[in-house]
């Protein structure tokens, strides 16, 4: 009695699914080439042991050999492999048409592309980038959501979005592909009669924990870097008040709240009464990265806009970080490559 071999089905229905497609492709391209195994491996550029490899286990899988075979080579094709080949033919032939749909929904110009992200990218970057590419694609439509990182965590998590971009937090997007973008500083802003800039000098993190801060909400789930570089050098800065909106930040600086710390892309360098402190070196840089899901349905200008952002993500390498498994091998992808901005 012939046993048929036990399938590991654990590893999921779309990778089974893909390697039966490539077992009927490969079914095909032997028949294509005169039965000859060599020719049709040459024709998928692949090597000819995996190509006898994959035809055996499609026999395998069905149960019955599709050819009649002498020695190593193949003869004939058996009335039963002539029948696993018409329907081979008839599959293919409707991959190809799927496809083609794909292909077609992916050259579509029109259509709405859903961004989460931070005030801070929505006001200070991602205008310029917006700007730019919507004079290419006026018919796409772009809807912006706003939140802290743990907020676009949820819209993220319940699919609401198509791209999130955001600073750090890595670990709130499990299942995400997050693509390192460009890194970014601190700056210290205050008044122009504020002691700091009567003071002179280098700043220090010493000089500002003197002072009350006025910076961004901090994380709920992981410590904020800049409490962490404070709390390393042995110091507890009095934080006056916290907000997401770096705009509002600069408001309450004007008030005298405090000497707010906010990302370098959101200096002081258009507010007149409000005078940027150099603050690099002093806290941890800061990464930000825009992320999308694994079964995302792209669309051409989707892929435009990634590269208009971050151009060192070009189809092509947005490809290769599809294939790494974690945020780590993705970002060795770009190692060194990151622009720094706000300097």
């Amino acid at each position: 009695m012939q046993h048929r071999p036990v399938h590991n089905y654990s590893e999921g229905p779309s990778k089974i699914l893909a390697m039966r497609l490539r077992q009927l492709k490969i079914l095909l391209a032997i028949v294509e080439n005169g039965l000859n195994i060599t020719a049709a491996a040459d024709k998928l550029h692949t090597s000819q042991p995996g190509v006898s490899k994959q035809l055996k286990l499609l026999e395998e899988e069905l149960g019955l050999k599709i050819f009649v075979r002498r020695g190593k080579s193949l003869e004939d094709i058996t009335p039963e492999g002539e029948d696993v080949i018409g329907r081979a033919r008839t599959i293919m032939s409707e991959v190809a048409a799927i496809q083609g749909l794909s292909r077609q929904r992916y050259q579509e110009e029109a259509g709405t592309l859903t961004i989460a992200t931070t005030h801070t990218q929505a006001r200070y970057v991602l205008p310029e980038v917006v700007g730019r590419f919507r004079r290419r694609h006026p018919d796409v439509r772009l809807d912006m959501h706003q939140g802290t990182t743990e907020q676009i965590a949820t819209m993220a998590a319940d699919h609401q979005v198509d791209f999130a971009i955001a600073t750090g937090s890595e670990s709130l997007f499990p299942d995400w592909v997050l693509l390192p973008c460009y890194r970014w500083d601190r700056t210290v802003i205050v008044t122009r009669d504020h002691p700091l800039v009567e003071a002179g000098g280098a700043l220090t993190l010493e000089a500002l924990a003197e002072h009350p801060l006025v910076t961004y909400v901090f994380s709920t789930r992981h410590e904020s870097s800049l409490l962490k570089a404070f709390r390393e050098a042995g110091l507890e800065p009095t934080i006056a008040f916290t907000a997401r909106d770096a705009d509002v930040i600069k408001t309450y600086v004007r008030m005298g709240l405090g000497v707010g710390v906010v990302a370098s892309m959101a200096s002081a360098s258009e507010d007149g009464d409000l005078v940027t402190l150099d603050a690099t070196g002093l806290f941890p840089r800061c990464t930000t990265w825009l992320g999308f899901t694994r079964d995302l349905a792209w669309r051409r200008w989707m892929y435009e806009f990634i590269a208009e952002f971050a151009p060192q993500w070009d189809e092509r390498q947005i490809a290769r970080a599809l294939e790494c498994d974690d945020y780590r091998e993705i970002s060795a992808l770009v190692e060194g490559k990151l622009p720094l901005r706000g300097s």
